[in-house]
């Protein structure tokens, strides 16, 4: 098991989440991809974890950079984190265990603890409630992940192509989990590992929320029946109360719009249908 981990521009949450990685009981190789960060996190990382594989890139390559992190990873599995992420002890234990024993599985999903008051992300109680059943003894299945606290199959994320690095950031793992899931791939919600989280307060929330929504459009039209992908676009936006927003996005999304119909490639009908009753429950 190999970590990777995603940063930029904040060098005092990651050097938290390195002492955290560095104190962890299976002492896993760790890489850390410096997304073309401008502060000290390049000279951070080299004086005071010489035991870390710093990859420093010349430019921000968002969501994408952990492509060129993977390619350097030896083991049969990667961990994700992000510079305001880490895995607990014993958490990478369970998953070799889990991936070991259950091949099916391609990607485990963590349960996240938030804040100093470990509050369960929303996210895991949506998972939790899940209508696609229960894989074992693991966890409900899922059609989607957390880029930043998932153990995921080497082979699995080079099979699905690593992320998009047009999307940058935010929503980048739905396209992803797509190509997983169409390759046969099963994603389940694994509570017993788990990955604190404190979010870090150096976030661009307007950008983020105007992201999310361009790539979840992107999204659509890239993987989806015509159809099927006009109608959950609409319901996307429909999602957006802010009616600036909204707009944004749309046109955000329409101007990737060659590039997306020449990276068409549609899913297969029961990964459609998977989706659909994950969407269903909404």
């Amino acid at each position: 098991m190999t970590v990777v981990v995603l940063t930029y521009n904040r060098s005092h949450e990651l050097r938290r989440t390195l002492m955290q990685l560095s104190a962890l009981p299976e002492q896993p190789p760790i890489i850390v991809v410096n997304n073309g960060s401008s502060d000290t996190t390049a000279r951070l990382v080299s004086r005071d974890f010489p035991e870390v594989k710093l990859i420093s890139l010349a430019k921000n390559w968002g969501a994408a950079g952990r492509n060129v992190g993977v390619d350097l990873v030896k083991t049969p599995y990667v961990a994700f984190c992000d510079d305001d992420t880490w895995w607990t002890p014993r958490s990478l234990e369970i998953a070799v265990d889990i991936l070991d024993y259950h091949p099916e599985i391609a990607v485990l999903n963590a349960r996240i603890l938030v804040g100093e008051d470990k509050k369960l992300d929303p996210s895991c109680s949506t998972m939790e409630e899940s209508p696609l059943g229960f894989w074992k003894d693991v966890g409900p299945l899922l059609t989607g992940f957390m880029a930043g606290a998932n153990v995921m199959r080497t082979s699995a994320y080079i099979q699905a192509d690593g992320y998009w690095d047009a999307f940058f950031i935010g929503g980048e793992e739905s396209l992803i989990a797509m190509d997983i899931l169409n390759c046969g791939g099963k994603i389940v919600y694994a509570p017993e590992l788990v990955v604190r989280h404190l979010p870090s307060k150096q976030r661009d929330n307007k950008l983020r929320q105007r992201l999310i929504a361009r790539n979840a459009i992107w999204t659509c039209w890239l993987r989806l029946p015509w159809r099927l992908a006009w109608s959950r676009s609409k319901e996307i936006l429909g999602q957006i109360s802010d009616r600036q927003l909204r707009r944004r996005a749309l046109f955000d999304a329409l101007l990737g719009f060659n590039k997306i119909v020449s990276e068409r490639r549609v899913l297969n009908r029961d990964t459609c249908e998977l989706l659909r009753r994950v969407w269903q429950k909404e």
